[in-house]
């Protein structure tokens, strides 16, 4: 009697966002009766000297905007603000940011919120767009973010006339291979999976990681998955890597639910 046919590894979707934002994701991945798998690109901690940060949150109440450049810069402004000051404006460049708000009781009950009028375009561009930049000129403009980053938001709304001011409210980094996570990356590679990937440092971490895993066969192993990505500008890094299998959503984990359908 010959052998029934082996089974095929049941395809994982890959949720890379650090692990603060992924655990949500992954039970709305479980709730379609996929199987989740965390597996962060990005670790995310907070600021070595944090007196820059604080300092520049006392004085909230004279911006004339606050810009939250990700979910992370949320979390990590809150842990040092017991209210958010009434009458000053926020913009996010996401809806992730949107709901990082919510969660700490800032909706746009509470405060004026700017965001990109079309939710599935969640970048810098998209936020300015949707200001009033002549408005902001002599005004005191505050951008919340990770070290680093974009330059793009500060240049454009300096050169517009506002006085930006930018604080650095966490680090990123990317996870040290060590044999935990080569051997759980390695079974990804293995076979072919759907990875959500939500930032293009992110998408060149795991490039970097897969090469130290595999310097001859890494890359084609990653350019075998299926990538889906919230934004064009990700979209064009997983394109410059090689990646071929690429669906571009939009904002929103709603949207990207939709693309494992």
């Amino acid at each position: 009697m010959p052998a029934p046919p082996a089974r095929m590894p049941e395809r994982a979707v890959v949720i890379t966002r650090p692990r603060a934002q992924a655990e949500g994701l992954a039970q709305a991945v479980a709730a379609r009766g996929r199987r989740a798998e965390v597996l962060p690109l990005l670790e995310i901690a907070p600021v070595e000297d944090t007196a820059p940060l604080r300092a520049a949150l006392a004085t909230l109440t004279s911006c004339a905007l606050v810009v939250f450049v990700s979910p992370n810069a949320v979390d990590a402004a809150f842990a040092h603000l017991a209210a958010w000051p009434a009458g000053v404006p926020i913009g996010v460049v996401g809806e992730g940011s949107r709901a990082a708000l919510a969660r700490h009781g800032i909706t746009g009950d509470q405060a004026t919120i700017h965001a990109p009028q079309d939710p599935a375009c969640s970048d810098s561009e998209h936020l300015l767009a949707s200001l009033d930049l002549a408005a902001l000129a002599g005004r005191r403009v505050l951008i919340v973010r990770g070290d680093g980053g974009r330059a793009l938001m500060a240049d454009t709304l300096r050169a517009a006339g506002a006085l930006v001011e930018t604080v650095a409210a966490y680090r990123r980094s990317v996870p040290r291979l060590d044999a935990a996570l080569a051997a759980r990356l390695a079974a990804l590679l293995g076979g072919t999976n759907d990875w959500i990937i939500t930032s293009s440092e992110a998408l060149h971490g795991l490039a970097g990681l897969v090469r130290e895993l595999d310097p001859g066969a890494g890359m084609e192993a990653l350019r075998a998955q299926h990538l889906i990505v919230p934004h064009a500008r990700i979209a064009e890094t997983a394109r410059a890597l090689g990646c071929t299998q690429v669906t571009l959503t939009g904002s929103g984990d709603l949207r990207l639910l939709e693309a494992l359908h």
